[in-house]
């Protein structure tokens, strides 16, 4: 199955009912080779020592079953992939997977596994989890180690989980994060008060999520980002200038599929200038958004604002680039940042409602998460 590169069982201390958890390809296990699903790293040594997450996983006993498929290199947001295969979208097999952790969000979706691991630079864990209709978390930029995860050098990346339900979540989050405090993420949120961003996005989607922040019987106020675009376009530059720095010399290979072959040679040209002002909003959207969380716990917003495009649109050329307009502004910050699946009226697909927090306090995230989830429950009063 295209969700995963590679199938194996990999155990230290599991018990035989222990939860399983995949692992994406550019996270390494040793004695495996870290491809990123590229033909370009086809012929990749075999990774001399497990990543660290990798091990914590495998030290508090979860059972490793195999390595997912992923956007080529994890630069780009459809989740398609010519050499190994698209993942299935578990929600409508006829829309993109989205990327680049695609075959993780899959798998979840599809019940391969309990869990998975992917990697968010620029959305990649979060936009899947909205358009596969699981639950994503993209967790403070530093908290979790990313020693032995590609690439090496990054002010955007982080290494976050994707399940069905809140409690898997802060399970994985607990054996991968040495500081998370389990306690704290599933204590009572009666208290916490949430700040609805206005944005733009398609009015099924901003109603689902409108609907939920009601339902979940918080305090809430509006409030507006003024420099989300400039954070989504500085975002850009940023991964753009860093995917080139650490893949850029794979072009010359003449194995890259095509798409990321021309998105590789259009980020060589990612001016000093950019990267400059780029930091520059780095720090003014910084503090925004920690201005905005004075006054309340949690932001809330829509993931993505559409639902995912056609895998046949993709193809023909249709852009995805505002897939991720919502979400890549949070690695540019580095706030921790969550998707969780809320429904849509009138269908049975599901958009995904970011929850962003305070940096550092991704247990409150959880928390919040925990809590609509536990209101949005079918058997669940209205307050």
């Amino acid at each position: 199955m295209s969700a995963f590169l590679q199938t194996f069982d990999l155990i230290a201390h599991a018990r035989p009912d222990a939860p399983t958890i995949a692992i994406k390809d550019s996270i390494d296990i040793a004695g495996f080779p870290t491809t990123a699903a590229s033909r370009a790293l086809a012929d990749a040594p075999p990774a001399a020592r497990h990543a660290d997450v990798v091990q914590r996983l495998l030290d508090a006993g979860w059972r490793i079953t195999g390595k997912t498929n992923m956007h080529e290199l994890a630069f780009g947001m459809t989740g398609i992939n010519d050499l190994c295969g698209t993942p299935r979208n578990p929600q409508d097999a006829a829309r993109i997977p989205g990327g680049s952790s695609s075959g993780s969000a899959s798998a979840v979706g599809l019940g391969l596994v309990d869990a998975a691991l992917g990697t968010d630079t620029g959305g990649s864990v979060r936009g899947p989890a909205a358009c596969c209709g699981v639950i994503g978390l993209k967790p403070t930029f530093g908290r979790v180690s990313r020693e032995g995860v590609a690439p090496g050098e990054t002010t955007l990346d982080c290494v976050g989980p994707f399940a069905r339900d809140m409690t898997t979540i802060i399970d994985v989050m607990l054996a991968i994060d040495l500081s998370f405090q389990t306690g704290h993420a599933r204590r009572d949120t009666a208290n916490l008060r949430i700040a609805l961003s206005h944005v733009e996005a398609d009015d099924e989607i901003t109603r689902a999520v409108a609907t939920a922040v009601t339902r979940s019987g918080l305090a809430s106020h509006g409030v507006r980002l003024e420099s989300m675009h400039d954070a989504f376009t500085a975002g850009l530059a940023v991964i753009n200038a860093e995917t080139w720095r650490a893949f850029g010399h794979l072009v010359a290979s003449g194995k890259l599929g095509a798409d990321i072959e021309a998105r590789l040679r259009a980020a060589a040209n990612t001016a000093t200038a950019d990267l400059e002002s780029a930091e520059r909003i780095r720090r003014a959207f910084t503090d925004e958004v920690d201005r905005a969380l004075d006054d309340a716990d949690v932001l809330v917003l829509p993931t993505m604002p559409s639902l995912p495009i056609t895998i046949e649109a993709a193809r023909a050329g249709t852009s995805v680039i505002a897939m991720s307009s919502l979400i890549r502004p949070f690695n540019l910050s580095g706030h921790p940042a969550l998707s969780l699946p809320v429904q849509i009226e009138g269908t049975q697909l599901k958009a995904g409602l970011q929850i962003v927090g305070r940096k550092g306090e991704d247990e409150t995230v959880c928390a919040v998460a925990a809590h609509l989830e536990s209101m949005l429950a079918p058997s669940a009063p209205n307050p």
